[in-house]
């Protein structure tokens, strides 16, 4: 019972590194839907200077990348 548990477990975090990109960024991990089922760009830093290259990387424009950071700016009204 204990095997089947650790298999399920590990089959789960497996299908999650598959199916979706984790984003490190200053504040917090954003998570993104892979088109593809790859392990390519699992877990991706985004902090500092290095925001300026998600968008130099195909698999995560494809995934949306733009509009994932579009609701972080910060909007002042006249």
């Amino acid at each position: 019972m204990k095997k089947m548990l650790l298999l399920l477990i590990v089959a789960g975090i497996v299908y999650g590194a598959l199916s979706y990109h984790f984003i490190l960024t200053d504040n917090s991990i954003k998570v993104l839907k892979k088109t593809e089922l790859t392990f390519d760009d699992t877990v991706v830093d985004a902090r500092g200077a290095r925001r300026a290259q998600l968008y130099l990387n195909p698999s995560l424009v494809k995934a949306g990348i733009r509009n994932l950071f579009n609701d972080d700016g910060v909007t002042i009204k006249k």
